[in-house]
């Protein structure tokens, strides 16, 4: 199979498994009982206004028609609007994303940096104390739970490396006179640090026991043991040899993190207060505001699929034999 038989091939699929996730999102929030009008709480939600509510969100057509209008909506990039503010959903989304993003992607780079070195390493010294304390410490954050970790960070941590544990921004940053773009970047990198630190030792033992295993198997392919056999070093055999082929399933494993850690950080961004779109789910969830959750848990589908469509396409540079 030709690489754009293999890039056509993954592509479709992916289409397909879009198709199939947005079709799961549209039947799962009307298998509830009740419908997104009938959790309103107000003062003004009479009947009357309930039932112009279903007329204007189309709850009051068949299913099919809803499924119809659901997709046409979708084709021209309408989320829906959110029951709570009015607002579109994909404004009402836009903000925590923004946020959560950069702080996943710190979280990400130390999570890469740290497992990846630990995983290395003690597959080198396998059999050592070096590595019996690496697979013990990755095993051990590999268990906590995110939470758990969060609220250690936030008691012993925080006040320890002088760090915020709450929002996004200072509050006061900027009232007395105009803040530079230094002190601005400072301080959401600040606020980031813990909750980013957090989610990066969670995912630490991950990384790092992926990328032992890898690098024992590929330490013991032919090709490692006849660099072995020409003089090179144990070093000189992981860096050469070793490390490249052993990315394979760590790239995998880091673009599907990628999707799921937009999701799995909901509980870090609670305990932070971090206004991002693990935040704005929990709200929503305590609003009731159905739509914002509808937009919220597709894009996060989405993202799961476009980052394991990333991972395929990057084995191109990786591993050549993915397409024979």
């Amino acid at each position: 199979m030709g690489r754009g038989d293999y890039i056509a091939k993954r592509v479709g699929f992916a289409l397909i498994t879009v198709l199939v996730a947005i079709t799961l999102n549209f039947v799962l929030f009307r298998a509830i009982p009740g419908d997104a009008v009938s959790a309103l709480r107000c003062r003004q939600c009479t009947a009357a206004f309930k039932e112009f509510q279903r007329q204007e969100l189309g709850l009051d057509k068949s299913k099919w028609e809803q499924y119809r209008l659901y997709l046409a909506d979708l084709a021209h990039g309408d989320l829906g609007r959110s029951l709570r503010t009015e607002r579109s959903v994909a404004s009402e989304l836009w903000a925590p994303i923004r946020n959560t993003l950069p702080m996943v992607a710190l979280g990400t780079f130390f999570s890469i940096l740290l497992g990846v070195a630990a995983g290395v390493v003690s597959a080198w010294r396998r059999g050592t104390i070096v590595d019996r304390g690496t697979l013990y410490t990755g095993l051990g954050f590999y268990s906590m739970p995110p939470q758990w970790l969060g609220l250690l960070m936030v008691l012993y941590v925080s006040g320890w490396l002088g760090l915020p544990t709450s929002g996004v921004k200072d509050p006061i940053l900027g009232i007395l006179g105009d803040a530079s773009t230094w002190d601005v970047v400072v301080d959401r990198l600040e606020h980031m640090v813990l909750p980013s630190l957090t989610l990066g030792l969670v995912l630490l033992g991950e990384y790092a026991l992926i990328t032992r295993s890898a690098m024992l198997e590929t330490l013991g392919e032919d090709y490692a043991l006849t660099a072995r056999a020409k003089g090179l070093s144990n070093w000189a055999v992981v860096r050469r040899h070793g490390l490249r082929n052993a990315l394979l399933p760590v790239v995998t494993l880091v673009a599907l993190s990628l999707g799921f850690i937009i999701g799995g950080a909901i509980t870090i961004e609670y305990v932070f207060s971090y206004p991002g779109i693990g935040l704005a789910i929990v709200e929503a969830i305590d609003k009731r505001d159905f739509p914002v959750l509808q937009g919220a848990f597709l894009l996060l589908t989405l993202s799961v699929i476009a980052f394991n469509l990333l991972a395929d396409l990057l084995y191109f540079k990786l591993d050549p034999r993915v397409t024979t």
